[in-house]
């Protein structure tokens, strides 16, 4: 019979707070997770990227404790619900899935999907970018990932991919501008999606609907320091917060930031299993 991992211990004295809120009230705190890198695996083909084995299961133990559970991510909503397995799961039919940094909203009980029209710009740049990249000499392996409401450049299969990065970022960026979008920075991928859109809004707005009086986020990339920002703002609202961090040696400037660094989507899983272990006891 496997040990019952142990709790971490914050190395701030906010996240400490933000820790003891939620072993105190879970019914008043909500857990709010990235998907890729956090709750699933960086991989080279991101259609691939399936949850950790253990995700479901452990979430499934925390959801009924807690006042909610939420899923912030930039890839689609039914992407990350059909990677995640989330669907059909009746102990996760609370579970909060948006998707495109806020844009999507997944309704776990009926199986729908709520969003705006697509924005203008992303519709052109789709259109143009096969025929860009060609011209500016990208290199063999460069991906175009269709996101619906983004779109997205992977230079993780090149050869080189800080080389095919430095000789894309800047077009890409000038492009995104061009069209009234923003180029959002990733691990080894560049989004171009629609202004506005970013974690820190969608995570405030579902604070505002939910009125957790603590929460926790789990963030990976670039992409989520804003929604390290909004928990920080809360915090300075009176909120309980802490600031997970699923570790890589890819990006640091999480975990410069984070009150807990855990190491990647298992020590994710590890750190929820021992949550919900000490809830249980």
């Amino acid at each position: 019979m496997s040990a019952t991992p142990s709790l971490p211990t914050p190395r701030t004295d906010a996240g400490i707070a933000g820790l003891a809120a939620l072993l105190e009230r879970p019914d008043r705190a909500m857990l709010a997770f990235d998907f890729d890198g956090v709750l699933s695996p960086i991989i080279d083909d991101p259609e691939r990227a399936f949850a950790h084995p253990a995700v479901v299961p452990v979430l499934a133990r925390l959801a009924p404790r807690f006042q909610a559970l939420a899923i912030v991510t930039g890839r689609p909503a039914e992407v990350v619900v059909r990677l995640g397995g989330f669907a059909d799961v009746p102990a996760l039919a609370g579970l909060l899935v948006v998707g495109h940094y806020g844009e999507e909203r997944w309704d776990a009980r009926t199986g729908e999907i709520t969003a705006p029209p697509v924005a203008e710009g992303v519709e052109s740049v789709r259109r143009v970018l096969p025929r860009l990249l060609q011209e500016w000499g990208a290199p063999s392996g460069t991906r175009i990932e269709d996101k619906g409401r983004a779109v997205a450049v992977h230079v993780r299969q090149t050869a080189d991919p800080a080389a095919a990065a430095e000789l894309l970022n800047d077009r890409l960026t000038a492009l995104a501008h061009d069209h009234d979008l923003v180029a959002q920075p990733g691990r080894m991928v560049l989004e171009l999606k629609p202004a506005g859109m970013d974690k820190g809004a969608a995570l405030r707005s579902l604070v505002a609907e939910v009125g957790p009086r603590g929460v926790a986020y789990s963030g990976d990339d670039l992409g989520d320091l804003p929604a390290y920002d909004a928990v920080e703002e809360l915090r300075g609202e009176g909120l309980a917060g802490l600031l997970v961090c699923s570790g890589s040696t890819e990006v640091t400037a999480l975990a410069e930031r984070a009150d807990l660094v855990l190491d990647g989507p298992p020590g994710v899983v590890t750190f929820l299993q021992a949550l919900a272990a000490r809830l249980d006891a």
